[in-house]
């Protein structure tokens, strides 16, 4: 299930933006991202070959159960990290940065320690 980081920024992009759209378009992708639509193109491409992703004739992506797993993998290490920094006292805006980069390298057993310390802290309170 390993893609690389783009991919992963992708699918997270697309499981956003489709909690907030009823449906997703490449140059929706493009305009939340701030890349050109041909680039956003290639990539959809790629995801679509992998099978990440479905394209209807309409143009509209839908996120594959393959892909809506990395997806929400990606979105809730996101989450997770980047609540944690700001609770830390990390400026909102490098918390989300920083959290943007952890979320595609740490390890799933680590992000599982986190997350326990976390949840731990939170009840002992």
């Amino acid at each position: 299930m390993h893609v690389n980081e783009s991919a992963e920024n992708y699918l997270e992009t697309i499981l956003i933006l489709s909690k907030k759209h009823p449906a997703v378009r490449s140059v929706d992708i493009a305009e939340e991202l701030g890349f050109k639509k041909s680039s956003v193109s290639v990539a959809m491409k790629n995801l679509r070959e992998k099978e990440h992703i479905v394209v209807s004739k309409e143009g509209f992506i839908t996120l594959t159960e393959s892909g809506r797993a990395i997806a929400e993998m990606i979105y809730e290490r996101h989450e997770l990290l980047s609540d944690w920094l700001i609770r830390l006292g990390v400026d909102p805006e490098t918390a989300t940065e920083d959290a943007c980069r952890i979320e595609h390298v740490i390890s799933a057993e680590s992000f599982e320690a986190i997350k326990r310390h976390i949840r731990t802290k939170e009840i002992g309170q």
